[in-house]
C-alpha cells in the first residue's frame, strides 16, 4: 500500500498539476531561454487558473516556434492573427503582442551583452531564496524591484504578481509548503 506524499495544497488532485508539482515548480532553472519561456507563459496565465495554461502549453510551444526569441521576435500582423485563430493557446492580442515584444527585449538585452539568466537571477545573489513555508505571499518587495527592471527592459504582462509566481515557478524562490516533499528537494536539482 502506497501513500501519497504531502504536497503543497495548491497542486491539489489533477495529475497534471501534481506532476508539474512534483518535477518542476520550484526547481531552479538557469537556463535564459527557458527561464524567459516561462515568463512569458505566466503572462498568459494573468486572470486566469494555471492550470489552463498548462494544458495549453504544448500547444503554446507549437504556435510560438518552441519559443524561439529569435522566431518570435520576428512575427508580424499575419502571425498575431493565425496566433489569435489558434484555439490551442490563450487568444488575447495583449498577451500575444507582450510574447512577442518580450522575445524582442530578450534579444536586446543578449546583444547588449547582458544574458537573461544572470540578470534573473542576480536579484538573489544566484542562489534560491527559501520562503518561510508558511505563508505565501501574491507578491514581495524583491517581485516589485524585479517587475520594475523587466519592464523597464521593454517586457509587459510582468507585474509584481506575475513576476512573483514566476519566481516561484522557476526556483528562484523556493516556496514549497513546510510539510512539501519537495520542499528541501527543489532547491537541489
Amino acid at each position: 500500500m502506497s501513500t501519497e506524499p504531502t504536497r503543497c495544497t495548491w497542486a491539489g488532485t489533477d495529475p497534471l498539476m501534481r506532476s508539474y508539482h512534483d518535477t518542476e515548480w520550484g526547481v531552479p532553472e538557469r537556463n535564459a531561454r527557458a527561464l524567459w519561456e516561462k515568463l512569458m507563459l505566466d503572462g498568459f496565465q494573468a486572470g486566469l487558473a494555471w492550470i489552463t495554461v498548462l494544458r495549453k502549453r504544448d500547444a503554446f510551444r507549437a504556435a510560438l516556434a518552441n519559443f524561439d526569441p529569435e522566431a518570435v521576435a520576428r512575427f508580424g500582423e499575419t502571425d498575431i492573427l493565425r496566433l489569435l485563430a489558434d484555439a490551442g493557446i490563450i487568444r488575447s492580442r495583449a498577451k500575444i503582442e507582450a510574447t512577442i515584444g518580450g522575445a524582442r527585449a530578450f534579444l536586446a538585452m543578449r546583444d547588449a551583452g547582458e544574458d537573461f539568466s544572470d540578470f534573473c537571477w542576480s536579484f538573489t545573489g544566484g542562489v534560491p531564496l527559501v520562503g518561510d513555508g508558511h505563508h505565501m505571499p501574491a507578491k514581495t518587495d524583491l517581485s516589485e524591484r524585479v517587475s520594475k527592471a523587466l519592464k523597464a527592459r521593454g517586457f509587459k504582462f510582468v507585474g509584481p504578481t506575475i513576476v512573483y509566481a514566476w519566481m516561484q515557478a522557476t526556483g528562484i524562490v523556493n516556496d514549497h509548503a513546510a510539510a512539501c516533499f519537495r520542499r528541501n528537494a527543489a532547491g537541489k536539482e
